[in-house]
């Protein structure tokens, strides 16, 4: 059994799949360790070990637990039937950005579908996440939170949401301001032609968080059927 569970988009076994969980150096569909590759003098450990865990994956439903009266095989189920009546999303591509202080890749193009998609799944597949704790909703209170972002917490688990969702496949922890250029010259070196493009999203993975929390895929299902 896991302790938690995600809604994630992962891209589908392939060398965009293998380079990203290779550069993370966790595998979360296969559930294992990877090698990190030897580019230069990076270290890529220490560069990728806050991302890690939950391998490569684009977020859209955010980390939950299960309510009490809910089980893994009835939401996975939950899962399948959502996304039967979702369309698949085609987006340009993909491109390596700075977030901050970290590297993702964002989409490229129109991302009206792909935010009404992820809307819709916080919202029909959260009758099965347990509520925050009283603790919890207190760590996650940012204070640079909106007043609308605290009311998303509160009733989802989660302040990113709704038109604040912004699609990313993470791919550092936060990186010192003389480390970007270097890193991200390596990333675009190293993913070079295997970043996707266009970008279609035609699954979601259920995946679940184990008691060492790495992220495992327990399930892909298809959009549309």
């Amino acid at each position: 059994m896991f302790k938690r569970y995600a809604i994630y988009y992962t891209p589908r076994p392939g060398d965009f799949a293998q380079r990203g969980a290779a550069w993370l150096g966790w595998d979360l569909q296969a559930g294992i360790p990877v090698e990190h590759p030897a580019i230069d003098d990076l270290d890529i450990a220490k560069l990728t070990d806050r991302p890690r865990k939950y391998g490569l994956h684009g977020t859209v439903k955010a980390p939950f637990e299960l309510t009490k009266a809910s089980t893994e095989a009835q939401l996975a189920e939950g899962v399948a039937t959502f996304c039967k009546g979702q369309a698949p999303v085609q987006l340009d591509g993909l491109a390596l950005s700075q977030i901050g202080r970290f590297l993702a890749l964002v989409p490229q193009g129109d991302t009206t579908a792909l935010g009404s998609l992820a809307a819709t799944a916080n919202v029909v597949l959260d009758a099965f996440r347990a509520p925050l704790s009283e603790a919890e909703l207190t760590r996650k209170n940012a204070p640079y939170l909106t007043d609308q972002q605290r009311i998303y917490l509160k009733n989802y688990g989660y302040p990113h949401i709704m038109e604040y969702f912004r699609f990313h496949i993470t791919l550092t922890g936060p990186l010192a301001p003389d480390q970007i250029t270097p890193v991200k010259t390596a990333l675009q070196h190293y993913l070079g032609t295997d970043i996707p493009a266009p970008f279609v999203i035609d699954s979601l993975t259920l995946c679940g968080e184990d008691s060492d929390g790495r992220f495992h895929e327990i399930e892909r299902v298809a959009l549309g059927g």
